[in-house]
């Protein structure tokens, strides 16, 4: 029987629908992108910053605790993990080498995600408690938004992602919800260079926090923030190597995977503050000294001599501006009343802050934004807090002093990147457009 013309043109129709459809598909399998970008929130109680990384098959989106230092990425795999294409890499397989695992793992219980025989052993680490637990490594998919600096693209997948498999009993302290830590630190399957290697861009990443929605950048720029304003003519500085890991647990011999810069100097308004320079160098026996960058510490914590001088100067340099010092609101030491303070672009009008680092004519700039925590309505202290005889690390800037400021890490060539406050640009980090498409 003769086909009627309704029926031919619906079989037409169909055909192109297929191929639109194929064509489609290959064009999304074969996209490779320029550069990727997460999204980083802040948590109002904790005051840790959070993203989202999608995982596992099907795909499930994992809140985790943004930890810039961060050997890797590791999440709970004792609740809840069900992946398809979840794999524990055998022991002494090149897996294992890359992740640095001297360990193998023994399972005594049925297998499961986290629970596997021969397989390379993990010592998650949760920097906030400071305390870390035996896992295992694993690979899973992860998928991840590309962008083209301006705007986000379309989602792509990674199949082979390494992390660690950890404990429930290490979630503790993390912020509500978060099942695990996104480690952005220096080291092979920290994440910026995972998503490097998947995608051949450069060892590069960019991170600009803020009070509410910022955004992580993962190979080359531009980074764009509305208006239309590119950030770009930042100040750099050497990247140093801590060659004694900071982490809860290490291996004999591991170096830091943290971020550490060389300040060799600090200032108040041009004045500078006695600090003993040897404490601002670190030690490469002990690992002990020197200057960090932290996305844990909600605020820049100081050695206490450090601490000490620090607050001194700042008091004495605020007294000679008729800001009045007032009862201490902890975890500050040093509180002002808002009376006579006023109030700019870059935040409240109090004497600025000057990191110098390995060259006089580089300078990171702190404004009253990035200074000054208002604790009432007529109370505002300084955001610095008192680390103790024995710190580890002299200086440690935290995430409120990295606000608002794009902060970035070349880890091919080794520099660290920075724009002081965005607010003088006339824009933030909260203004990069998570809603249009590129």
């Amino acid at each position: 029987m003769a086909s009627s013309p309704t029926t031919f043109f619906s079989v037409i129709v169909l055909f192109l629908f297929s191929l639109s459809s194929s064509s489609a598909a290959k064009t999304s399998s074969s996209f490779r992108p320029k550069a990727l970008i997460l999204p980083v929130t802040k948590d109002r109680s904790t005051l840790q910053y959070k993203t989202v990384i999608n995982q596992r098959t099907p795909l499930v989106p994992a809140s985790l605790v943004f930890d810039l230092g961060g050997r890797e990425l590791w999440v709970d795999c004792d609740k809840g993990y069900v992946s398809t294409t979840y794999r524990s890499p055998r022991c002494h397989s090149a897996v294992c080498s890359r992740a640095g695992s001297t360990s193998c793992g023994t399972c005594f219980s049925p297998p499961s995600p986290g629970c596997s025989n021969n397989t390379c052993g993990a010592i998650p680490d949760n920097s906030v408690s400071g305390w870390a637990a035996s896992g295992e490594f694993a690979i899973d998919v992860v998928s991840i938004q590309s962008t083209n600096g301006s705007n986000p693209g379309p989602f792509v997948k990674i199949p082979n992602l390494i992390f660690g498999c950890g404990s429930t009993s290490l979630l503790k302290g993390l912020a509500k919800g978060a099942v695990g830590m996104a480690g952005m630190g220096r080291h092979n399957i920290g994440l910026p260079s995972q998503f490097a290697a998947a995608f051949s861009f450069n060892r590069k990443f960019a991170v600009c926090l803020t009070s509410g929605k910022g955004v992580a950048f993962f190979g080359n720029g531009p980074y764009v923030f509305l208006p239309g304003i590119q950030i770009s003519r930042l100040q750099t500085t050497p990247l140093l190597t801590n060659p004694v890991s900071s982490a809860s647990a290490y291996s004999q011999g591991e170096k830091s995977s943290e971020y550490f810069i060389g300040v060799t100097a600090i200032k108040i308004v041009d004045k500078k503050v006695p600090i003993s320079s040897k404490l601002l160098k670190i030690n490469r026996s002990t690992g002990f000294g020197g200057t960090k960058i932290s996305s844990v510490n909600p605020y820049t914590v100081m050695e206490s001599s450090i601490y000490n001088s620090f607050t001194s100067e700042f008091v004495r340099q605020a007294a000679a501006r008729n800001i009045t010092r007032v009862a201490s609101v902890k975890p500050f030491g040093a509180c002002f009343s808002t009376k006579n303070v006023g109030v700019t672009r870059v935040g409240y009008a109090v004497p600025e802050i000057q990191l110098v680092l390995h060259s006089k004519d580089v300078v990171w700039r702190i404004f009253g934004a990035n200074s000054m925590v208002s604790v009432r309505d007529d109370v505002i202290c300084l955001g610095f807090v008192d680390g103790g005889v024995n710190a580890k690390t002299s200086v440690m800037i935290g995430g409120f002093q990295l606000e608002d400021n794009l902060v970035e890490f070349d880890l091919a060539s080794n520099r660290f990147g920075f724009s002081s406050t965005l607010l003088g640009r006339r824009t933030n980090c909260a203004n990069f457009s998570f809603t249009s498409t590129a």
